[in-house]
């Protein structure tokens, strides 16, 4: 494989505002850092800028996901507020199968038979309360029926390249077919933050009254002054023990994703997801290492309009390394092939960035085509083949 050096001692890092590259989700990462013990069945750390899983136990093991699934309920629903298909203004009339009447012993909204209720109380009554009320109505109304939303669910399971999540409600009640592991649900909370950032502004909300009746949104930390946590979501049966996505900020705008899942208690579950949390903001940083829509480099391209092409990334890349090893960050791009040859679509993936830290590859960024590449024409078609030989034959 063709490769070409970009720095050799360290790489450009920038400021600027942090995008999530979608390539990028939930890479593993060996720093070399001893993570802390943790009492769950499966967790993982990852940074939401680079990706990076900074600490991870059994984090592609399938767990039952309990309330953790209306993450992905609450996703179909923000999607279709954000294409606006519904509206939060939307009055829902609740039926019988979304009647709190139905489930007795689990959390829910209380919503009442016949009801009217709006799109904007009913999501907040899935996000804040965890209602499994809540969650059937809502699915109702955006898909017709609760087997439609559920499907809808699992087209972005498989959008989103989950390998060990498949939905059958949008509750989360225990069914051995529902299942999902630590790493999908932390590559899930990342889309919600990312697609849609209203819909998590939601997370961030400490309580919600509907009839009169107030409840605290589930998630503990966000009442904890020590840590910046603002979302997501705790989940809880008991095939599934206590499960809690959470995600949080420091003052450098780095931002962390934690799931725990299969924790003994209701407490433990906060007190491991802090402890994950405070460990990885402790012990590494993020930075912008390549800006979107800027050349790192500039490559001849045969059989094509145009004889040079640069090439770059089209999303802000970030990487995350050890607090303090910025300065040791290497770097290189490799290209696919030796030679580009038109014609070359604007994004086409033709290599890799690969970043280094004592002599690890430590991640992987695609480089893309900063610029559509069109066909030459015949004579210079037959000018760059002849090239291309008389390369060939001096390789």
């Amino acid at each position: 494989m063709f490769r070409k050096i970009v720095q050799n001692t360290q790489i450009a890092l920038l400021a600027g505002a942090f995008a999530l590259p979608i390539n990028a989700f939930a890479q593993d990462v060996d720093y070399g850092i001893t993570a802390p013990q943790l009492n769950a069945q499966t967790y993982i750390l990852m940074d939401y800028n680079s990706g990076a899983v900074l600490a991870s136990l059994n984090p592609d093991q399938r767990q039952y996901p309990a309330s953790l699934t209306k993450m992905m309920t609450s996703y179909v629903v923000g999607d279709a507020l954000k294409q606006g298909k519904i509206n939060n203004n939307d009055m829902v009339t609740i039926g019988e199968s979304a009647w709190g009447k139905n489930f007795p012993g689990s959390s829910k909204m209380f919503l009442n038979l016949n009801q009217q209720v709006s799109v904007s109380d009913l999501n907040r009554g899935v996000i804040i309360v965890s209602g499994n009320d809540a969650s059937v109505a809502i699915a109702e109304h955006v898909s017709g029926s609760v087997p439609a939303f559920v499907e809808a669910m699992n087209k972005y399971v498989q959008q989103f390249g989950l390998k060990n999540t498949h939905f059958t409600s949008v509750h989360g009640l225990d069914d051995d077919n529902q299942y999902s592991s630590s790493r999908d649900m932390a590559i899930i909370g990342a889309h919600l933050i990312r697609d849609l950032p209203e819909e998590y502004k939601i997370y961030a909300e400490k309580d919600f009254t509907f009839n009169k009746i107030k409840q605290n949104n589930r998630n503990g930390l966000l009442w904890d002054k020590t840590i910046q946590v603002d979302g997501i979501k705790t989940g809880h049966t008991d095939k599934a023990g206590y499960n809690l996505v959470s995600s949080a900020t420091n003052s450098n705008n780095m931002r962390l994703i934690s799931v725990v899942m299969g924790v003994p208690t209701i407490k433990g579950r906060e007190v491991e997801s802090k402890k994950l949390l405070q460990w990885g903001f402790a012990n590494f940083e993020t930075f912008k290492t390549l800006e979107a829509g800027k050349a790192i480099s500039e490559q001849s391209v045969y059989y094509g309009d145009i004889s040079d092409v640069a090439l770059g990334v089209l999303e802000d890349s970030f990487i995350t390394v050890p607090k303090g090893r910025n300065t040791d960050l290497k770097a290189r791009y490799e290209l696919d092939t030796k030679y580009l040859q038109a014609p070359l679509a604007k994004g086409q993936v033709v290599g890799k960035v690969v970043y280094q830290l004592d002599g690890k590859d430590i991640a992987k960024v695609d480089l893309q085509v900063m610029q559509e590449v069109q066909e030459g024409g015949i004579l210079g078609k037959a000018w760059d083949w002849l090239v291309l030989t008389v390369k060939s034959l001096l390789d």
